[in-house]
């Protein structure tokens, strides 16, 4: 068996150190001195949240399945580690791609604490239970930013049949003649719920129908991945998908769509420098409610072929709603404005001239960041859980802060990288959750960013 580890230039699959028996890593934060405009050109990396179910739909066939442009970040890692915890063949032919062989499975059972470090471990549930007939699963990890409810994945589950036991561990069973298809509406919604019936139907015979379900870009690359495993989807791209489930799927190689987080966060790190700054390699339609919502911030794009450009030198400036009224941001179910870029349009905001609502609709803590750019000097008013005003443009400086998750971390990296003097931002493992390499990137585009242990925190850490 292969096992999982870090990726090095000598070595794309070293072994694993037994745990428990080796130093724990040092802490280790990000030093940047700001005010430097980022500029040049990058390809954005795969989609980690479509890399993730992607990663657990593997456990559908007993085939060999290889992933490429597959985000080498820690959250793929430890999805990865979990199935070879599982019993399965991991091995990594480059640095962004790998192969996985899940034939010699036997177990369907994660480990706890594996699982409880990232939220995507829920992901396992279906493909496990269509294809063994159980899992027996911890409740999932994963950021801190407000209530994430399980039910739409336990109602999916229950609608194919299965039985559902809910407490300190999660058992999920099938009918001793497998789960059976069906037609069922989700309460809301739900990426990852989604995902998991769409990955469940993928393995059970007959046709089932999922409404109201989400249909973000890597719900749909899933989606795609699984037609080619031999499960044909009708609906791709809408809030109705239709699964014509087989009982036996096949291996396939699968190259990850690019990250339309990633590019939006790129896009407004080079607005809040002035850069330049083009992103090739792109899915221009993934991005055409982000480029909206950046041009009422200020922040114009262009698009050319499948490359993105930001051009540089833009004075930011918020674009009113008729009547000069207070625009806002909203995030919401795709084809809205994606969630996971709220904290970076909130970052935005605060260098672009005029006022904004930024309105966080879905997470009620994912704006308690807010308060580490308020302490940089951004002018920003927390209404409510959901709600903020920010005022710009303020011009930001060099402070110490800590990162409370992935994307909040991001937003404060463009806050560091616009602000004047130094500025610490600890706790960066969050970031690289998310984020590839991103201190050589952001490098490669001027940024004066230097990775260093934290000491203190790393003290911390070993008492």
């Amino acid at each position: 068996m292969a096992i999982v580890g870090p990726i090095t230039a000598g070595n794309l699959a070293p072994t694993r150190p037994v745990l428990g028996q080796q130093r724990k890593p040092p802490v280790e934060k990000f030093v940047i001195d700001g005010g430097v405009p980022l500029s040049g050109t990058l390809t954005a990396a795969g989609n980690k949240n479509g890399a993730l179910p992607i990663i657990a739909a593997c456990l559908l066939t007993d085939e060999r399945v290889v992933l490429r442009n597959i985000p080498p970040i820690s959250d793929v890692k430890d999805m990865l580690e979990l199935l070879v915890g599982l019993g399965a063949n991991v091995e990594w032919l480059a640095r962004d791609a790998v192969a996985i062989d899940c034939s010699d499975v036997e177990s369907t059972r994660l480990d706890h604490a594996l699982a409880s470090r990232i939220r995507a471990s829920f992901l396992l549930a279906g493909p496990l239970l269509a294809r063994f007939g159980q899992a027996t699963l911890p409740p999932p990890g994963g950021d801190v930013i407000g209530r994430r409810r399980l039910d739409p994945h336990l109602d999916a589950f229950r609608a194919l049949g299965a039985n559902v036991e809910f407490g300190d561990q999660m058992y999920f069973a099938a009918p001793t003649l497998g789960l059976k298809p069906c037609d069922f509406l989700m309460d809301e919604p739900s990426v990852m719920a989604t995902e998991n019936a769409l990955m469940a139907a993928a393995l059970t015979r007959g046709t089932t129908v999922i409404r109201n379900a989400a249909s973000e870009p890597h719900v749909q690359d899933l989606a795609r991945m699984l037609v080619a495993m031999g499960a044909p989807i009708d609906g791709i791209g809408s809030n109705v998908m239709t699964v014509h489930g087989t009982g036996e799927l096949r291996g396939v190689t699968h190259t990850i769509a690019p990250d339309h987080i990633e590019i939006g966060s790129f896009m407004a790190l080079a607005g809040v420098t002035g850069g330049e700054l083009t992103v090739k390699d792109t899915v221009p339609a993934d991005l055409r409610m982000i480029r909206i919502v950046f041009e009422k911030l200020g922040l114009r794009s262009e698009v050319r072929g499948n490359d993105v450009i930001v051009p540089g030198g833009q004075k930011l400036e918020v674009q009113n709603d008729a009547g000069n009224q207070t625009p806002t941001v909203q995030d919401g179910p795709w084809p809205k404005f994606p969630a996971d870029l709220t904290s970076i349009a909130l970052a935005l905001a605060t260098q672009s001239e005029g006022s904004v609502l930024i309105h966080e609709w879905m997470f009620e803590s994912r704006l308690v960041f807010a308060d580490k750019l308020q302490s940089m000097g951004a002018a920003i008013t927390i209404c409510d859980p959901h709600r903020a005003i920010v005022v710009g443009s303020r011009k930001l400086r060099g402070q110490r802060v800590e990162s409370p998750d992935i994307r909040a971390g991001m937003a404060m990296l463009m806050a560091a990288l616009c602000a004047d003097g130094i500025t610490e931002i600890g706790n960066i493992r969050q970031i690289d959750r998310g984020y590839e390499r991103i201190d050589e990137r952001l490098r490669d585009l001027g940024a004066r960013i230097e990775r260093v242990e934290d000491a203190k925190d790393t003290e911390k850490l070993e008492d």
